[in-house]
């Protein structure tokens, strides 16, 4: 019989074999191999600080390894910059978009297309063509500041795709959307992969991962920890690859109904001055001791003005005070400081620069937002104190990091966020107003966070969580609304709404009926 012909097997788009790359004090990469196939959608997952930001850096040019190979479609490649991993068909849309707000849609593109481009309204018709055919409607005239979140990722993918991509990276792309959003970039996702274009997507929502990917590489500590499909594993097999014991983080909590009204904002309105900014109507929010409320929405629909008017970064004249109350006491023309001692603590969105300054020492910026708390003393600060409640912080909320008196900008952001979270709880407030507690966080740092604050709505708490994870809303809130261009819906038990109907109140469907909050006993 004659020997059966073989089947080739295709050559990978992309092999990385054996990439490390050191930083001071820290083996970020580690012999990682990674190998990708032309129309595969590949996710890498890990926790924070297991590598992943480097890797995808070696292999968009903005950084190199030290040691390693990097074949591109069978040959060996050593990236320079950005721009040459463009001109092979390796395009990257990162968490945070770059675009220029006050350029058009068709200006930012040709901006990140160079010389090549030509005029932008000449590329006006490749835009709505290249648009149109992948499902993403686009406006190329449009000023960016007018898009949405979703418009502006748009924009990004369209960026990409007018230039010939190969391998799309995607960076967290959906911790910005809406479900709804979501649904339809997975749409575009799949149809790139059976066009042959590679993806590598990047995400710590595990049923999304499941939902899309054809193929998994975990990394744990800069090493590949596995590989999987993950379509054949469960959310907790899957947190077993990327933090070894996952039982303890796939937690359900109880839901809560609370006590006595904390929080009060009644009517409130604000006038936005920036052009870019949002404006605030007539909204209307109680928080309960012992509640946890979420608020979801698009990033941009009112969330900081909202963020700055509860903390006292933006004051109210007198005579609208008591437009924000806690305990019936009016504070909306307090400052900060005055409010803290009411009771208030907060978790700014921005961990490096709002939350944390990077250059000070952990002890320093615990002593940031608990000076009050007996660390002052006619003047002088404590420095034992400082330091010991810097200690104790990192101990009780497994906060990674060498000491006290370790600079924030040397933690991963995972960490951080439980080193400022911890600094907030431990002050005992009476209320905790947190924006996107795991924004950007692994599944073992979110667990820790969730738990953290679960513990404190049950010894009395008022707590607002405003976030864009739905999926985290769900598991923690026990009362959800949502904001959209600056109106807030009903506040409705998470336990008789659904995600589709938080969806709808993301996008501005105000208009279901929404089930009336438990009366107090």
């Amino acid at each position: 019989m004659p020997n059966p012909i073989p089947i080739p097997t295709p050559m990978p788009r992309l092999q990385l074999h054996g990439i490390s790359k050191r930083y001071p004090g820290c083996l970020a990469n580690d012999g990682i191999d990674l190998c990708i196939q032309p129309g595969e959608i590949h996710a890498l997952l890990g926790e924070n600080g297991a590598g992943k930001s480097t890797l995808m850096k070696i292999i968009y040019g903005v950084t190199h390894a030290d040691s390693g190979d990097m074949h591109w479609q069978g040959q060996r490649v050593s990236l320079r910059n950005p721009a040459q991993a463009r001109s092979l068909g390796i395009g990257m849309v990162f968490q945070h978009f770059s675009l220029f707000e006050t350029l058009t849609v068709a200006q930012n593109i040709a901006l990140a297309m160079g010389a090549t481009a030509g005029a932008p309204q000449a590329l006006a018709p490749k835009i709505r063509e290249v648009a149109q055919r992948y499902g993403l409607v686009l406006e190329p005239q449009r000023l960016v500041h007018s898009l949405s979140i979703g418009e502006r990722q748009r924009v990004e993918i369209v960026r990409c795709l007018m230039q010939d991509i190969r391998l799309l990276i995607l960076d967290e792309p959906t911790s910005v959307l809406t479900p709804q959003e979501a649904d339809e970039l997975f749409v575009t996702l799949r149809r790139l992969a059976s066009e042959g274009c590679s993806i590598l997507f990047i995400s710590h929502k595990l049923a999304e991962v499941r939902a899309l990917c054809h193929s998994a590489t975990v990394l744990r500590g800069g090493r590949v920890a596995g590989h999987c499909r993950p379509a054949e594993c469960s959310d907790q097999q899957l947190a077993q690859l990327m933090v070894g014991d996952a039982a303890q983080w796939l937690v359900d909590y109880p839901k809560a109904s609370g006590g006595a009204t904390f929080l009060t904002v009644s009517g409130l309105s604000w006038a936005n001055p920036d052009p870019f900014g949002c404006s605030l109507h007539d909204i209307d929010l109680q928080v309960r001791s012992g509640e946890v409320v979420g608020i979801a929405g698009v990033a941009g629909n009112g969330q900081d003005e909202l963020l700055a008017l509860l903390s006292g970064e933006q004051r109210l004249p007198r005579q609208d005070a008591s437009r924000i109350a806690f305990a019936d006491q009016a504070v909306a023309d307090l400052p900060p400081d005055a409010r803290r001692r009411l009771g208030l603590a907060f978790v700014p969105a921005e961990r490096l620069g709002h939350a944390a300054v990077p250059e000070l020492s952990l002890a320093d910026n615990a002593l940031l937002t608990a000076f009050q708390q007996g660390l002052v003393s006619h003047g002088l600060i404590q420095r034992a104190k400082v330091v010991a409640l810097a200690e104790t912080i990192i101990q009780r909320f497994a906060v990674k990091a060498a000491g006290a008196q370790a600079p924030a900008r040397s933690l991963s952001g995972g960490n951080l966020q439980k080193f400022i979270l911890g600094r907030e709880i431990l002050q005992q407030p009476r209320l905790l107003v947190a924006a996107h507690p795991t924004w950007g966080v692994d599944v073992g740092a979110a667990a820790t966070i969730h738990r953290a604050l679960i513990t404190l709505r049950d010894a009395g708490a008022a707590i607002l969580v405003i976030s864009e994870d739905l999926d985290e809303l769900l598991h923690i809130s026990d009362r959800l609304a949502a904001l959209c261009g600056g109106r807030l819906s009903a506040q409705q038990p998470t336990a008789s709404t659904t995600l589709s109907e938080v969806g709808a109140w993301m996008a501005g469907q105000f208009d279901r009926p929404h089930s009336p909050a438990p009366a107090l006993a």
